[in-house]
This record gives structure tokens, sequence and C-alpha cells, in this order.
């Protein structure tokens, strides 16, 4: 059950902070090599010792069965279900890299990718091109490609092979299918109309794709576009509106900027090492915010692209971060995942992920360590995603009473 409409009724904006580290796609499944998971398999002692003083379970992020995207995931997470609050990928990318999106506008997420001389597609990623072979690329796009209708187009550089596009205008839609068939071996598909009404704006869009496959023919890695997560834009509401929740967002890759920009957060600059965002963390902590979402992205990177062991070694270096978040002493300091991605799988996953809820008011169970397994057996149970934020604050002494 959806219980967030009552945590917005409920929730006042006096009360203790919560600190939400979210380690992306942190969920796995057994490795027959190591006859674990990646957790199950780091060596991760404060972790577990925080599991030990933690209220324990596992969260289905959206659904039974149903895999999340990460902006679905971290909207459930921050207490909006994603299937009432959905929107597109490229919205969460556009204002992730502080794009200045306007009511109507229709974003785009875009890969670069590696076609091969008969147009099929060898690397969605284009090798994961660096940041600066983007910048170039981005600019060789904006450049050389001109549109034959009275619109306007921004193409922005995100990082390593991703980037935005936005296109501003009148009558346009969202309402569009993704290009991106996510498996190598196929060509790019078509952007297709999805209603009456985005006709025009697909037009629109397969001209600049076209367009830009040309300009790009002559690139060794970066020589095909790929968009998804069409969106029209409105704004959401913001985390205070909703929560009472002042929130600061601290991560480096422009989504998950871009998703905590949505709600309202205040965002600091990019801390692109580890050990900066805790450092970042502590910078910020103080009577100005309440709400810290701290966001790790390497175990999904790693995930995604089957690396077991680089995605322990992730796991591993986050746990020795875990006293410095007891240090700041917040009221509620919560350890969760958006989602699974398993490196056997090499991609997200519908597997619930585990989560600990650290405060003087959680009820301690009986798990001993932080993993699939073990928190499958905590007090929370397994729990709807969206309902992670009403503990928060109820924990944080943010909600007050129901009824009489």
């Amino acid at each position: 059950m959806d219980y967030s409409k009552i945590y917005e009724k409920l929730a006042r904006p006096q009360g203790g902070k919560i600190i939400m580290l979210v380690l992306d796609g942190i969920g796995g499944i057994v490795d027959e090599k190591t006859n674990g998971t990646e957790l199950q398999t780091a060596h991760i002692p404060n972790l577990d010792a925080l599991a030990k003083e933690s209220s324990c379970g596992l969260l289905q992020i959206v659904g039974p069965g149903i895999t999340p995207g990460s902006g679905p995931g971290h909207l459930s997470l921050f207490g909006y279900n994603p299937i009432e609050y959905d929107i597109g990928r490229g919205v969460l990318s556009a204002l992730g890299v502080e794009f200045d999106l306007q009511p109507g506008d229709v974003p785009a997420r875009v890969n670069f990718a590696t076609i091969d001389k008969d147009g099929k597609i060898i690397d969605r990623r284009a090798g994961r091109i660096d940041d600066a072979t983007n910048r170039r690329v981005s600019q060789k796009i904006r450049d050389n490609v001109k549109l034959d209708y009275e619109v306007e187009y921004f193409f922005e550089t995100e990082k390593e092979h991703r980037a935005v596009f936005v296109l501003r205008g009148k009558n346009l839609s969202g309402d569009l299918s993704d290009t991106d068939p996510q498996m190598v071996g196929y060509a790019p598909l078509n952007v297709k109309p999805l209603s009456e009404r985005s006709e025009y704006t697909a037009k629109i869009i397969q001209s600049f794709i076209d367009k830009t496959r040309a300009i790009l023919s002559d690139e060794a890695k970066a020589n095909m576009i790929l968009m998804r997560g069409f969106d029209y834009y409105q704004p959401f509401p913001s985390l205070y509106e909703r929560f009472k929740l002042h929130g600061v967002c601290i991560a480096e890759y422009p989504m998950y900027r871009g998703v905590s920009k949505l709600l309202g957060m205040d965002l600091v600059p990019h801390p692109p090492i580890i050990a900066d965002r805790f450092k970042a963390l502590a910078d910020v902590y103080g009577d100005k915010y309440d709400f810290y979402f701290v966001h790790v992205k390497k175990t999904d990177s790693n995930g995604e692209d089957g690396n077991f062991d680089g995605k322990v070694k992730v796991i591993e270096e986050i746990d020795k971060h875990i006293p410095r978040l007891l240090q700041l002493n917040p009221e509620v300091l919560i350890v969760t995942g958006d989602h699974s991605t398993p490196a056997v799988m090499k991609s997200h996953s519908w597997h619930p992920v585990p989560a600990l809820l650290h405060s003087k008011y959680a009820i301690r169970d009986d798990v001993r360590q932080f993993n699939e397994l073990a928190c499958s057996k905590g007090i929370l149970g397994t729990m709807p995603g969206i309902n992670l934020m009403g503990l928060a604050l109820a924990n944080a002494l943010r909600l007050d009473k129901f009824g009489a």
C-alpha cells in the first residue's frame, strides 16, 4: 500500500536529520564462482556492525517482478510513487547537467554508440568514451546539424558516453518510443509517435537523428546516437512541499543530480572521488538541511559491466567510510540501493534490495550482516520502497500522530 499521501498530511518541519546513502545497483544474486552475492563476498565489517544496530529488510522498489530504472528507483526511495510520478529519463538527465528546462520542453537521454558498416549496434556505450571526446563530438553536432522546423534544439554533454537532447517549440509531445533496442547486433530503432499528437515531434527528432548519423559517420567509436526516456517536462511538487524536508544532493552523475533537482534539493559541486563525497557531506552538514542524499554510482556500473570483483571492491571502499557517517550522529541513517544490478546478469534486475535503517528509535532485529539473505530475515520484511521515506520521517520524529 502507498502511504505517501498520509505522510504528506502528517509531515512537520521540525525534527531530526536524515542521511540516505544509496549504493546504486547494490543488490545481486549468487555467482557460482564465489557461491555468494557481491555483498556476501565483500569484507564489510562496518556495514555488518551497523546492521546489528539497525532495523533491516528488503525493498521492493516498484513491484514484484518489475525491473526499475534508476529514475523510478530513486523516486520510490524519496517517497514518490514511481507509477504516479512517471517521468522520462531525459528530464532527469537535463536537470542533472543543470540545463534550464522550461515547461513544455521535450528532453531525451542520449547514448553515443558504435555501429558497424551494416548499421548494427556493436557497442551501446561507444567504448565509454571519455568526457573530452564527448564534448568534442557534441560540439560537432551543434555546429553541423540544422533542423528544417520552427523549433530549437539543445545538445549537452552529460558524462562519458551520455548526453542530453532537448527540443523546444510549440505543439510538441513527449509521447515517443525509444530508439535504443537495448541490445547489440540490432540496428537502432526509428522514433515512433505513440499518439496522434506526437507525430509532428517524431518527424523532427527522426530528422535530427538521421542528420546526426551522417555527421558522425567518420567517428571511430561515437558514430551513432541512441535516444530514450522522452518526456514532456512539467515540474513536480518538491520534497519540502510534500514532506517538509530541506534536501541536499551529493552525487557525481548528472541523472541523480537531476532527480534531486526535480524534487527541489540543492546540489553541491560534483565530487568525483568517493572519499570526497563523504567530505562534502561533512562540509554541508548543519542547520540548513535536514535530508542528505549521498549517491555512489560505481556499484551499478561495475554490475552492468559484469565486473563482480570490481563491484565487491567498491562496496568494500564504501564500508571504510561508514564511521564518518556515524560521526555526524544523524537521527536517521539509511543505507540501501535503488535497484539490483547483479554482475552475473550485467543489467538492472527485479530483485529486491537490502536496506538498513539506523536510529535511536529503530527496533534492532537479529540481522548480523548486511546482505540480501540476511536482510530478508529483518524486522522490516520485504516492503514497498515507497514506504521507506515514511519510516525515515517517523524515526526522525517528523510525523504527527494520525487521528485523535
